[in-house]
């Protein structure tokens, strides 16, 4: 894609007159960024009818991944550093009359996602993309993302993220295209020559109308798309109702169809919040599965090779109502009968899994299922019944065919289906893959152990370190060459010049550099001024009990503690930040950010700090913040549980960019440990058997009681902060629990070899050319964390189709 200066500033200039009837004098930085996407959108949309066109004409097998989140962040400067033309565009924008920064900075995050689960799929629809595989990605086009966190007064508050002001130029909605959901009903059936008849009467139908984003490729004319599915009413009002003067009821069915697309994941601590979301879930896959065969049908005319021609990514178990929905497809509406139709299904889904935690594995009510989806759920008791009798015939064992079935005690086990109806299982880290099949899954990994394979997650490096650390790319290519782009094993080039004080030096001043351009960025945003000569030592991550910040936090009051006994103790300058948001109804979450809030506050405003010691909680954490933090930081933390986070993909992005872990061995850790050792890492703590063994006889009260430093960190807590807040609850749960076990992550256990890590890591960093040293290996050796490796992991383990190498 080959486009000059005045050819991209033409071709904005003629969308600002067509699209809003102004010129570039009159247009806000907000239309110039619509007029850049556009710009971009319509290159990328040529493309993607072509890459469509070659993969209809070559019958090449497409990958479709269905995820319930894709956190694309921005995309402008993503887009145009894919396509070769950032440096064209900046030049555009600027002969324009603005300021390139202040146009990409305008674009709202399209925060169609949660956290990492998210963020992944949007790195592996790009790494598809730049792999040339045919790829489609779905999810729901929500109307507002997770939510906009607000800090008042110490505590989390959220606020709508409505994204689509202007980050809707991405999008191309194809109403032609829409398809039908049907909620609710009843269903009547017959037999006609022994064909089961289903008629599905009095339901309630929803339009699922595809609104399309398309994703471009590093240095490739391939475009892949994401299609969201936006809710609608097919009956906009109820004239009759509407003109009895019943206006709001006239209005009802239309709004309880936008509701579905309205906001990504609600509160569900309710009955209405459940079926709320179920039918999220269902909304989508449907409407996804229905679009899949329908083009299949154009392309074949039969859907019995649709296992040949496709293959169904279910990213977690949000969408695994695929496997009945795809079921119902091919047993009511193609004919086909259940074997047929299942030995299909059975080769055309495959299922990854992101958690060990029992409550993330969802289990739904049987009573949603018979209200909300009749038919599904005839068909969901058929393949229980069917999976039951093959578990039966396997084990003559009671409890384990308890343990795997689908359908048990009235509740439906989504889990337990996608291993029933899947191709493949597959974990996201080499540890994390090891406990499904010894531990989560063990059992129907003793009956179909081929089943379960392992892809560790993977991010994309031309986004995480390419486009966002340019002082780092540069000397990349230097070194290594532009290649490790497209190549990210050469990388590992770097570790030459481990010894080469002129680059180890390079390594420091990029790394000044991007932690003054963080603390700029801070208090433009925040107001919040940072110490840059303290160490940049950051914990960004969804805030959950597992990840446990609450531990960081404790080691935090250990060294303030510190510098109270002894105003004048030498201490490195050490900055903490923070970034995490709570889920709205996680009480105890939401409790630990109002506590870092409140150390932050009285640490930050006491003198014997100045200097020292300073803590910052980020508001509002999210992918663009994200995308300035990672070059700027030095510390990274992952100090999860062990055997309790998945993979992570943060530490990747970390890693990536020089900074140096301190961790547990957990997730990914286990593999970045496996190629950074002891010299260019900081370990503690308990390992995941270890926390297995301890579990049943952990005893935190009896650890407090022996140390008097974690007796008296954990007190703090109780006594509170100068401002009258104090946490006793957080301290009551720690010693002995609150409808939970005392400590069930274990952070009294880790606290004191926590506190030990913490000061090797401080000792390191005053020796810089061994830290710079530390820093360099860590990006040489992360080249096996980008999402191209993991995708071709996919494509040859799972997926079984051809990509460029």
């Amino acid at each position: 894609m080959t486009y000059s200066k005045q050819q991209l500033k033409k071709a904005i200039q003629r969308k600002l007159r067509i699209n809003y009837g102004i010129t570039e004098e009159q247009a806000t930085e907000g239309e110039i960024m619509r007029a850049c996407a556009l710009v971009l959108r319509d290159i990328m949309a040529e493309h993607g009818f072509e890459t469509r066109e070659k993969a209809a004409r070559e019958g090449q097998r497409k990958v479709h991944y269905m995820s319930l989140e894709f956190l694309m962040g921005r995309s402008l400067m993503k887009n145009a550093f894919n396509m070769g033309l950032l440096s064209t565009l900046r030049e555009a924008i600027d002969d324009l009359g603005f300021k390139a920064a202040d146009v990409f900075e305008v674009e709202p995050d399209a925060g169609l996602g949660n956290g990492g689960l998210g963020r992944l799929a949007a790195c592996y629809l790009e790494s598809m993309t730049t792999l040339e595989i045919p790829a489609f990605g779905y999810s729901i086009c929500y109307e507002l993302g997770l939510f906009k966190q607000k800090i008042v007064e110490g505590q989390q508050v959220e606020l709508p993220d409505a994204w689509k002001g202007l980050g809707d130029a991405w999008l191309l909605p194809k109403p032609q295209e829409a398809e039908e959901v049907r909620f609710g009903g009843t269903i009547r059936t017959r037999w006609d020559n022994g064909h089961l008849m289903v008629v599905h009467e009095d339901y309630t139908r929803v339009l699922a109308v595809p609104c399309d984003m398309e994703i471009a490729g590093y240095k490739t004319d391939h475009v892949n798309t994401l299609r969201l599915w936006d809710a609608r009413s097919p009956k906009p009002i109820d004239m009759a109702l509407f003109s009895q003067g019943q206006y709001l009821r006239s209005g009802e069915e239309r709004a309880m169809a936008d509701v579905i697309s309205k906001v990504l994941y609600p509160e569900d601590n309710h009955y209405e919040g459940k079926s709320l979301r179920l039918k999220q879930q269902y909304f989508f896959v449907s409407a996804t599965v229905q679009s899949i065969t329908r083009k299949h049908i154009e392309t074949y005319g039969t859907l019995k090779n649709f296992h040949e021609k496709n293959v169904i990514q279910i990213n977690d178990t949000h969408p695994a109502l695929v496997i009945p929905e795809l079921m119902r497809i091919l047993v009511d509406d193609a004919g086909l009968s259940w074997d047929e139709a299942w030995h299909i299904t059975s080769h055309s889904v495959a299922y990854t899994n992101h958690t060990v935690l029992a409550e993330a594995l969802e289990v739904w009510p049987q009573q949603l299922f018979e209200q909300l989806l009749p038919r599904v759920w005839q068909i969901l008791t058929e393949i229980a019944r069917r999976y039951q009798e093959k578990v039966e015939k396997f084990y003559d064992d009671p409890q384990k065919v308890a343990r795997m079935a689908v359908i048990w005690d009235g509740a439906v086990r989504m889990a337990n289906l996608c291993i029933a109806g899947g191709m493949a299982v597959n974990g996201v880290s080499a540890l994390h893959s090891g406990i499904l099949r010894r531990d989560v899954f063990r059992d129907a990994a003793a009956m179909e152990p081929e089943k379960f394979k392992n892809v560790t997650n993977g991010i994309d490096h031309r986004r995480w370190l390419g486009e966002i650390n340019p002082g780092l790319d540069a000397l990349l290519k230097e070194t290594v060459g532009e290649g490790y782009l497209l190549h990210a094993d050469m990388l590992s080039g770097l570790e030459k010049y481990a010894d080469d004080k002129a680059v180890l030096k390079r390594m420091e001043d990029i790394k000044i550099a991007n932690k003054l351009a963080f603390a700029k960025w801070a208090k433009r945003q925040q107001g919040v001024v940072l110490n840059t000569d303290g160490i940049f030592d950051v914990q960004v991550k969804r805030l959950h009990e597992y990840k446990r910040q609450l531990l960081n936090v404790l080691h935090i009051i250990s060294l303030y503690q510190q510098l109270q006994d002894d105003h004048d103790m030498e201490m490195t300058p050490h900055t903490f930040l923070f970034g995490a948001k709570a889920a709205p109804g996680y009480a105890v979450a939401k409790r630990i950010i109002n506590l870092i809030n409140d150390l932050a506050d009285q640490i930050n405003s006491d003198p014997i700090c100045k200097d020292k010691l300073q803590v910052v909680f980020l508001e509002n954490y999210r992918v663009s913040m994200a995308e300035v933090l990672m070059p700027a930081s030095e510390v990274s933390q992952q100090i999860s549980t062990a055997g309790k986070e998945a993979s992570g993909t943060g530490n990747m992005k970390f890693m990536m960019n020089g900074a140096v872990t301190i961790g547990t061995l957990d997730g990914a850790n286990v593999e970045m440990y496996e190629r950074l050792g002891d010299e260019n890492m900081f370990l503690f703590g308990l390992k995941a058997h270890e926390v297995e063994q301890l579990r049943h006889s952990y005893d935190p009260h009896m650890l407090y009681e022996r140390d008097p430093m974690i007796r008296r960190v954990v007190d703090q807590l109780k006594y509170g902060f100068r401002n009258g807040n104090h946490y006793e609850d957080l301290w009551q749960r720690l010693l002995f629990g609150d409808g939970c076990p005392a400590d069930q992550y274990m952070l009294l256990a880790d606290l004191p070899s926590y506190a030990e890590a913490e000061q090797a890591m401080i000792t390191a960093y005053g020796d810089r050319d061994r830290w710079n040293r530390m820093s360099l290996l860590n990006v040489a050796r992360s080249g096996i964390f980008a999402a191209d490796r993991s995708i071709a992991d996919y494509a040859e383990t799972i997926w079984h189709v051809p990509y460029k190498k």
